[in-house]
Formats: structure tokens, C-alpha cells, sequence
């Protein structure tokens, strides 16, 4: 009986908690959405270039 008491104190206070979470509004979402989408473009053609140098270096070597 405690074990469930326990659980369900504890959903009331996860509750409670996001209740006062100051939640993003759409136009911040979008933004920070674009940044990310843009750097995960960014990084991923420098590691393929650094791929492609690093796969040479080592094709020349063998």
C-alpha cells in the first residue's frame, strides 16, 4: 500500500512541477528548431569531408 501511495505522490508532484515550467512560445520554438537544424547541416558536411580526407590518407597509406 506505501509502494502506491509513493507513486502516486510522486506523479502529483511531478504535476505540480510543471505547472510552474515556463514554456516556450512558438516563435522562440521555431528559431531555436532552425539553429539546430542548420548546425546539424553544419557538422555533418565537416565530419564528411574530414571522412573523406582521413579515408584517402589511409587508402594512400595501405
Amino acid at each position: 500500500m506505501n509502494l502506491i501511495t509513493n507513486v502516486i505522490q510522486f506523479f502529483k508532484d511531478a504535476y505540480y512541477e510543471l505547472t510552474k515550467v515556463a514554456w516556450l512560445g512558438k516563435k522562440e520554438v521555431l528559431g531555436t528548431t532552425i539553429v539546430v537544424i542548420i548546425f546539424v547541416i553544419i557538422m555533418s558536411i565537416f565530419v564528411s569531408i574530414v571522412d573523406f580526407f582521413l579515408g584517402t590518407v589511409v587508402g594512400i597509406i595501405l
